[in-house]
């Protein structure tokens, strides 16, 4: 769902980090080592964060210096400071954040009281990065619609108080990585925007806000970043006789799961394919961009993914502040851009694109920001904030898509595969067999019953291939030959994945297993269209069967060796893919060049059969956990 904003300006953006910077050698001092292994892990995970500098609201004794309600008015008040604007002028407070200093009341009315300011209103959002541009989306909601004419909204962290030594004495120091992996990568931070809909103008420019885009995947994907639960997930810090108990049980520890963070900037790059695909943005016409990233291990992940949807942004034009500021989770993006416009010039006409992506349960947010010249005309008529459907703008006095500027080669068709795929992978995530290993209720059987079925499916990729080679005419030679090499490769894939059939307790004869109603039809299609002449739209089904092995797979393993009580040699077919699809899809585009270079009709086949196996491939999910058998 895309916002669209006509007369919605930051006026300024403040921000406060509490205490001296505090570098990584300092950093014992309040954020002590709980055992043996820590200084091993606080040495790997700061190489990889790039984070050398941060703040805390804590002093060396574990004592709070500054609340979480007044980090944040702190930082109102240096956002008002910077405006010239008296707090009795703003009549909407929108807060964001992971928690305040209190359960209840709202994070916003404790903020609010802190202030000491005249009645207004109120709202808490409560989450994790993305929290604070939910309450920044509801401030320029309520300017847009006429309600207020000022309102700030607020993001502001304090996790250093759940990391202090003492707090993990009630487990004897002992505590899994993933409650330790957080230690070293959060700090304390606070940051403020005024928003209004009479920007003064000051330095010649106004900051307009163009639109907020903000999806959920939490459908999808199980909890990754998580505070109140066990390390499995399944009890909650309510659910035990006392806190005490909560607390050695370790549902109090902040746990963040390493291994889904990867997909987090999967389904992000992908929901921006969708925002480029609309028309909201033109890579090559941002001119800044700030991006969160919890580390800078993810920025070659970032700009990968952004190379392969053929839509970079150039890295000069990145802007971060992560190595000296640290990880401040909803406060991140606010403080980015209090500084980088304290620091950075802007000109009419430039844009600002910030991505914000959260992994709590897997969710993602975006803004854009246009620079305007001080004395351009303002927008006279008020317009209800404008919302985006799947299917397309709707309410806009024109769409903002420009054909003539639609990136070349392969990169439309790049793009409309991505789309493709991003909608099959949350169709995936929702099926039968998926939720139920999300929820950690799946069992061997389970896994029995879904290799059963996956066995003979499998065992008809290399046919449907050679098959298509075979239909393929002289300009085609060469994608005949990478073809032919791609289907020896997979050809005796299906006997692994018969053995992990039979170590999970299979004992059908392999030529008696059936594919579900879901398989039958996704393999009577493949090897219907691998008998026409010339094919090329197998492409498409390529690129969905590969990509499941390489974005999908990865992800289901750890579950399944997690819940299956199972060895290691009962995985292997899903340890194969995950590790060698991706060189696959890195064949899969030689292919795809050769194809287009041999018809450029080749792009509408590739992506309308990409599309119909995305749905037959679905049907195959839907249908695993029905039977094991037709």
């Amino acid at each position: 769902m895309t916002t669209c904003f006509n007369r919605v300006y930051i006026e300024a953006a403040g921000y406060h980090l509490p205490g001296e910077p505090v570098d990584n050698d300092a950093m014992d001092a309040y954020i002590a080592p709980i055992n043996k292994i820590s200084p091993r892990m606080k040495k790997r995970i700061l190489a990889e964060n790039g984070i050398r500098l941060r703040h805390y609201a804590i002093d060396k004794d574990g004592n709070t210096v500054m609340s979480h309600a007044s980090l944040a008015a702190r930082a109102v008040h240096d956002c008002l400071g910077k405006s010239q604007t008296r707090l009795d002028e703003v009549s909407l407070l929108a807060a964001g954040s992971s928690g305040g200093d209190a359960i209840l009341p709202g994070f916003a009315n404790m903020i609010h009281g802190e202030l000491g300011a005249p009645p207004l209103q109120t709202l808490s959002s409560q989450g994790v990065c993305a929290a604070g541009v939910t309450a920044i989306e509801f401030a320029a909601q309520a300017i847009e619609l006429g309600a207020h004419s000022q309102a700030l909204a607020v993001a502001a962290e304090v996790p250093s108080r759940m990391f202090k030594r003492s707090r993990f004495a009630p487990r004897g120091y002992d505590s899994d990585f993933d409650a330790h992996f957080l230690r070293w990568m959060l700090s304390d931070g606070a940051g403020a925007m005024l928003l209004t809909d009479k920007p003064s103008g000051r330095g010649g420019v106004r900051l307009k806000l163009k639109w907020i885009h903000q999806k959920s995947f939490a459908g999808d994907y199980p909890v990754c970043m998580q505070l109140g639960l066990t390390e499995d997930r399944s009890t909650s810090y309510l659910d035990f006789p006392s806190s005490g108990e909560a607390e050695v049980a370790g549902a109090m520890s902040l746990r963040q799961d390493i291994r889904m963070l990867p997909h987090l900037f999967d389904v992000s790059i992908h929901e921006y394919v969708k925002l480029v695909a609309a028309g909201h943005v033109h890579s090559e016409r941002v001119d800044h961009f700030l991006c969160h990233y919890s580390s800078e291990r993810f920025i070659p992940v970032v700009e990968e993914l952004l190379d392969k949807a053929g839509l970079s942004i150039p890295k000069e034009r990145w802007y971060n502040n992560l190595s000296f500021r640290g990880n401040t989770g909803a406060a991140s993006i606010f403080i980015m851009l209090g500084e980088f416009l304290e620091t950075r010039s802007v000109k009419p006409g430039e844009t600002i694109f910030c991505f914000i992506p959260e992994s709590g349960r897997i969710s993602a947010a975006y803004m854009m920001l246009e620079v305007e010249a001080a004395d351009e005309p303002l927008p006279q008529e008020r317009y209800a904030p404008v919302r985006v459907e799947e299917g397309g703008i709707t309410n806009l006095p024109s769409a903002p898509h420009d054909p003539a500027a639609a990136p070349a080669h392969l990169q439309k068709l790049l793009t409309a595969l991505a789309e493709t795929w991003h909608d099959y992978r949350s169709s995936v995530w929702r099926s039968p067999v998926i939720r139920k290993l999300v929820t950690g209720r799946f069992a061997v059987e389970d896994y029995r019953n879904w290799t059963s079925q996956w066995v003979p499916q499998v065992r008809e990729g290399s046919k449907w291939m050679r098959e298509a080679v075979t239909s393929l005419t002289r300009p085609y030679e060469d994608l005949a030959a990478l073809i032919e090499t791609h289907a020896g490769d997979e050809q005796n894939d299906f006997q692994i994945l018969y053995q992990d059939y039979q170590a999970a307790g299979g004992d059908k004869p392999i030529d008696a297993l059936r594919r579900n109603p879901g398989g039958e039809a996704l393999n009577a299609y493949l090897h219907a269209l691998a008998a026409t002449e010339n094919p090329i739209g197998l492409l498409g089904a390529i690129y969905i069967i590969e990509g499941t092995g390489q974005r999908i797979v990865p992800m289901l393993l750890p579950m399944l060796c997690k819940q299956v009580d199972l060895p290691a040699s009962a995985f292997r077919f899903l340890e194969y893919h995950g590790a060698n699809d991706e060189h696959h899809l890195t064949r899969w585009l030689m292919a795809v060049e050769i194809a287009m270079e041999a018809d450029v009709r080749a792009a509408d086949a590739i992506i309308a059969t990409a599309r119909r196996t995305a749905r037959l491939y679905q049907m195959q999910f839907d249908h695993i956990m029905e039977s094991d058998s037709l």
